[in-house]
């Protein structure tokens, strides 16, 4: 990627490349899960996960647009909470090692923390020209 492009993007934020890359880990974690759960679980997880992504990229773009931006940041939070739910039952049903599991539990509740103080704090995101205006 682009350095001079990455800097003043979303994809520099800490939170996007967090998320970024642990959808990725949720990816290849999810290509050992039993074929039986395709439709079910593995579908589930990949789609929850890289749903923080998504939200996260659509909120950014419309910053300027302060309750939108919060809005999405909370989608974004929500379907933090649903990986990790995912992600227990993916450990309980013996799909992931507890090593795994600790791993991801603990990625994705500093994702969360990170995304709840964007929420707390989303001025500090918004585009230079609007920052003092509350929209």
């Amino acid at each position: 990627m682009d350095e001079i492009t990455n800097k003043y993007t979303y994809r520099s934020l800490h939170a996007y490349k967090m998320a970024y890359k642990l959808s990725f880990d949720i990816f290849k974690l999810t290509k050992t899960f039993p074929h039986d759960e395709i439709y079910a679980l593995t579908s589930q997880i990949r789609r929850s996960s890289r749903a923080i992504i998504s939200n996260f990229v659509e909120g950014y773009r419309k910053r300027q647009y302060l309750k939108y931006f919060v809005s999405k940041l909370s989608d974004c939070d929500s379907e933090c909470s649903e990986t990790i739910l995912w992600i227990e039952i993916a450990k309980d049903c013996g799909y992931i090692s507890e090593d795994s599991f600790k791993y991801l539990l603990d990625q994705y509740s500093q994702l969360g923390s990170l995304l709840g103080y964007m929420i707390q704090n989303p001025e500090k995101y918004l585009p230079k020209k609007t920052v003092g205006s509350r929209r």
